[in-house]
């Protein structure tokens, strides 16, 4: 059975992502550096220091095959799907082949916005969001 892998820095769903794996008696490992804590007991934890990408380098290292991967970045989720894994976002939709160049191009266009001073303010997160998320996680498990 693949595993589910966490970009821990910021994601907003481990507990949501841990309760479903139990479930579904599925392997969870969460990368994130050292100014997050996390600690379960059935749960793989792996911690690297600060730095760009780091998290993300560790979390690609141990990523095989059909694992699921859940991230919010569109960088970490190109490369992830190049490996062959199933890439959620923690907003409730999959990273696919068909769709990863337009929201890589969407990131690219924001950064160049910031760049120039023009800042979004990011939305507080919604419980249909988490629902969106666990359902599609769900789904993902289920279909295995």
């Amino acid at each position: 059975m693949p595993k589910i892998l966490i970009d821990g820095d910021g994601c907003p769903v481990v507990e949501e992502t841990i309760e479903i794996a139990r479930a579904y008696e599925t392997e969870v490992v969460i990368v994130c550096d050292t100014s997050h804590f996390f600690s379960y007991d059935d749960v793989k934890v792996i911690v690297v220091d600060k730095g760009k990408d780091v998290a993300d380098f560790t979390l690609l290292r141990n990523t095989e095959n059909n694992d699921i991967i859940i991230t919010q970045d569109y960088g970490l989720a190109a490369l992830a799907l190049a490996k062959g894994a199933i890439v959620l976002s923690q907003m409730g939709f999959a990273y696919t082949k068909d769709n990863i160049d337009n929201l890589l191009a969407q990131r690219h266009q924001s950064y160049n916005q910031r760049k120039h001073g023009h800042y979004a303010h990011a939305k507080k997160r919604t419980h249909k969001e988490d629902e969106a998320f666990c359902e599609l996680l769900e789904d993902v498990l289920s279909s295995m």
